[in-house]
Order: C-alpha cells, then structure tokens, then sequence
C-alpha cells in the first residue's frame, strides 16, 4: 500500500447545500468549515470534502464529452427505500436498476453521479 484515501472531494457553486446533502445521505458530520471549503467525516475515515467552484459544470452521465469526473458508491439495504430518501434529498435518478443490475445510477444537487448499490433478489 502506497497510501490511504483520505478524502473524495467534489466541486460544488454551492458547497453548503452539497455537503448538506452528502451529510444526510452518509450520516457524516460536518467537521470544518472554512470559506468555500468543507468537510465531512468522522476520525480514522476518509472524509468527504466540497469545494467551492463558481463556475463549476456539472458533468451529465453517460456522456464523454461531460465525464463523471468522479463518484461514490453507497451501499444500501433497502433500495427502494432510499431512492425515496435520496429524491426527497434533491437527487435526480439517471439510470441502472434494470433487471439483473446491482445499483442505481442518480445525481446529486450540483449533477454529481453517485451510484446506490443493493443485492439483488434472485428469486
């Protein structure tokens, strides 16, 4: 091992209502504010942090020419569930989710793509 992942940062115009988001769909704490900077975590975990960017681009999902950049994968254990929970948070769903797939692809407020990870029911 190199190293550790210490954070997933992600550009934001708004980075309070981003790190609002994220702190509700993680159940993480906010644990520094600094200026357009903040910070998500808890102790002896990766922390993820927002930056301000004000001309910041969402990307759009699945296109090349306005990539992902980055994201994260959650897992959960009732999918239903929380794609109700992330809606009512201000996600919009993209895709996946079809037959025979694991995850849920949606967009967080600023157009970052995250994924909802379940298992899927073979029965």
């Amino acid at each position: 091992m190199i190293g550790r992942l210490e954070a997933v940062v992600l550009d934001a115009a708004d980075t309070q209502a981003l790190a609002r988001f994220y702190s509700e769909l993680l159940g993480l704490p906010v644990t520094r504010v600094d200026g357009g900077w903040i910070e998500l975590g808890r102790p002896d975990d990766p922390m993820v942090c927002f930056q301000h960017v004000p001309d910041h681009v969402p990307p759009q999902w699945p296109d090349p020419a306005r990539s992902q950049q980055a994201h994260l994968d959650v897992r959960v254990e009732d999918i239903e569930a929380a794609e109700a929970a992330v809606l009512a948070l201000g996600a919009k769903r993209f895709g996946g989710g079809e037959e025979g797939q694991d995850f849920r692809v949606y967009a967080d407020p600023a157009g970052h793509p995250f994924c909802l990870i379940f298992e899927v029911d073979e029965s």
